[in-house]
């Protein structure tokens, strides 16, 4: 007998970050070319989607990252044009505020730069957004869309999973 094949989404963390009415984005490399993104990446084996965006957004931006609210949960497909690839992301996107750049601290491999842009101005590059999630988490950001923290809950079995014996 043959086992069972299981879907599984992957999970991913978003910084919506707002100053000055402005949204911290940035510009990485991608299969599918220089495209721009909310920092933004995938949660690791043994952290919390609040420790994860932390860490992504220090990795993709070199700043620290002060999560405030949960803006949203997010469900989508992407067929990567080059491979025929199916993947589905789920997508815990917070909002928050950030420090300076670190001094030194490099940004993540992939990452070319990071830029501030007004929602107009994020609406008009839409086309260069890595997924329509981008500007989908920034219209929930901007219409007021904020959860409490503690919504999500992380079990301490992620920290150290127990051993059934």
């Amino acid at each position: 007998m043959s086992p069972v094949s299981r879907w599984s989404p992957s999970v991913t963390v978003a910084a919506i970050v707002e100053c000055a009415g402005r949204y911290l984005l940035v510009e990485e490399h991608t299969p599918e070319g220089l495209k721009l993104n909310n920092p933004a990446g995938h949660l690791d084996p043994g952290e919390s989607p609040l420790q994860g965006v932390v860490r992504e957004t220090l990795e993709e931006t070199a700043r620290a990252f002060t999560p405030e609210a949960l803006v949203g949960v997010y469900l989508s497909r992407f067929t990567r044009p080059a491979t025929g690839e199916d993947v589905t992301y789920l997508r815990f996107a917070y909002c928050g505020g950030v420090g300076e750049p670190l001094p030194g601290r490099p940004l993540d491999t992939g990452i070319v730069r990071t830029l501030w842009l007004t929602p107009d101005e994020l609406r008009a590059s839409s086309a260069r957004h890595r997924s329509p999630l981008v500007l989908r988490c920034v219209e929930d950001h901007l219409a007021g869309r904020r959860h409490p923290l503690d919504l999500l809950s992380t079990d301490a079995s992620i920290y150290a999973p127990e051993v059934k014996r």
